[in-house]
């Protein structure tokens, strides 16, 4: 049996996928994965090709919609599944989505799915407004008509598929399957002991781990920790990430200011985030809107505290009060104040970092949830 995962970023396919494209090579399927511009990341690369996996480098533009740049898309993958006949097409992130289902349907694939793991800018303020750019219109025609050549649509939270539903974006003879996000390999991010106080450490760190866009809530980190520092300055704020051709992504003028004057610790992109997760007592991520956050569940699968919002794909990740605190939506002022709690109650980081890891445990083991979609992709 042959399997073609459709990617459009790379590092994203055995950082979130991998344990997924494992479980199908042990049942003795041949692995294809089908993404763009692979001689970028060729450390990423020889890592797939090392695990005996055929890849294949698409051309495809992650952002923006060049109808020149967009058939050629569809053209590639329309010729790489006539020519590689797969009998399990699975796609996620916009373009792979929606190019990918439509070409998949076109060469008669036998089994289609579609992952939808966050909504992005596209899908920005879809709510709040209740009105839709022609941009939006676009985009939602497009996952609209190509969600119909699906046989199985994944999400990763129930509030993007009741969005979809109510924008009418898939139908109602579609099925719909929601899974716990992409998972967490526990035995990977075992549980690491709080940071001691000392005269190098403090006793309180937090951290954010993203990339540096608007939506993601960095602005707002920033800001909170400007204002926590001015009461609690031995209170160290870190920041992990990166800056990319997003058009939400800050700008580098802001970030070096944040580091100028002392608020933030930056470091950097790093391929491994365990790390800084150790060096943390309470992870944050004041997300306007996720799928399920990765490094959300890797920070509690370490056994640290979370702050987070109430907002789509992140509330799935916090009990109130039990393993950490969820604020409102771009609140700067709800970020602070759970901040301060945790400051002044300290012992609540402890008992909080126990029941993230118990939690990361129980709902969100990769092993889980792989074996969930495995079943209802009806290939075990």
């Amino acid at each position: 049996m042959t399997f073609l995962i459709i990617a459009s970023y790379l590092p994203s396919v055995l950082n979130f996928r991998g344990k997924l494209l494992e479980e199908m090579a042990k049942k003795n399927m041949t692995i294809h994965v089908a993404c763009p511009d692979t001689v970028e990341f060729a450390e990423e690369k020889q890592r797939i090709l090392r695990l005996g996996y055929v890849l294949h480098d698409i051309p495809m533009q992650r952002t923006g919609m060049n109808p020149l740049a967009d058939l050629k898309t569809l053209l590639a993958l329309c010729f790489l599944m006539r020519r590689i006949r797969p009998d399990v097409v699975l796609a996620y992130t916009i373009k792979p989505v929606i190019y990918g289902m439509w070409t998949a349907y076109l060469a008669r694939v036998p089994k289609r799915f579609a992952l939808i793991t966050g909504l992005g800018y596209a899908f920005q303020n879809v709510e709040a407004v209740g009105q839709r750019s022609m941009f939006q219109r676009m985009v939602h025609g497009l996952y609209a008509q190509a969600l119909k050549h699906a046989h199985k649509v994944f999400f990763q939270n129930p509030d993007d598929l009741a969005l979809f539903r109510d924008l009418q974006l898939i139908q109602n003879n579609v099925p719909t399957v929601v899974v716990n996000g992409s998972g967490v390999d526990t035995r990977a991010f075992p549980v690491v002991a709080l940071p001691k106080s000392t005269t190098q450490q403090p006793t309180f760190s937090f951290l954010m781990i993203a990339r540096l866009l608007a939506d993601k809530g960095v602005r707002e980190y920033a800001e909170a920790a400007r204002q926590i520092k001015q009461q609690y300055p031995e209170v160290e704020f870190h920041l992990v990430g990166w800056i990319d051709d997003n058009p939400h992504a800050i700008h580098q003028v802001e970030l070096d200011s944040w580091v100028a004057d002392g608020r933030l610790k930056f470091w950097g992109k790093l391929s491994d985030v365990k790390p800084a997760i150790a060096a943390s007592s309470v992870y944050v991520l004041p997300s306007y809107r996720e799928g399920t956050p990765r490094t959300v569940l890797e920070a509690m699968a370490m056994g640290r505290a979370i702050i987070t919002t109430d907002a789509p794909g992140c509330r799935e990740t916090v009990v109130e009060g039990e393993n950490g605190f969820l604020v409102p939506v771009k609140s700067v002022e709800g970020l602070v104040q759970a901040m301060q709690t945790l400051i002044q109650q300290p012992a609540l980081i402890r008992t909080m970092g126990q029941k993230s890891r118990e939690m990361a445990v129980n709902k969100y083991d990769v092993q889980q949830v792989n074996t969930h979609m495995l079943r209802e992709m009806c290939v075990i």
